[in-house]
């Protein structure tokens, strides 16, 4: 957003590491302690298979790459629910 003007197209940001949405479910779900089924729905035709961006112009035109391991990112996103929404844990 505040990128140098000569910065145009995609700029993928996110975290590099690669997992699985279900996995993604699991972790959550453990760190909750919620007891919330997992769904599983068809795919749209055209999401992608691997989910792991490529962040090399990011790093490259921004200067810009993840800071915060995604262990210590998802346990501050529930926390931060928990203190602001008031969100009770083994909610399903």
């Amino acid at each position: 957003m505040n990128s140098p003007d000569e910065v145009t197209g995609p700029v993928n940001i996110g975290n590099p590491d690669e997992f699985t949405m279900l996995e993604l479910a699991k972790k959550v779900l453990a760190m909750t302690g919620s007891t919330s089924p997992v769904e599983y729905h068809p795919l749209p035709v055209d999401d992608p298979m691997r989910r792991r961006p490529d962040i090399t112009r990011a790093r490259e035109l921004l200067g810009w790459e993840p800071t915060i391991p995604f262990q210590v990112g998802i346990t501050n996103t529930v926390d931060y629910f928990r203190e602001h929404l008031g969100v009770g844990v083994g909610v399903g």
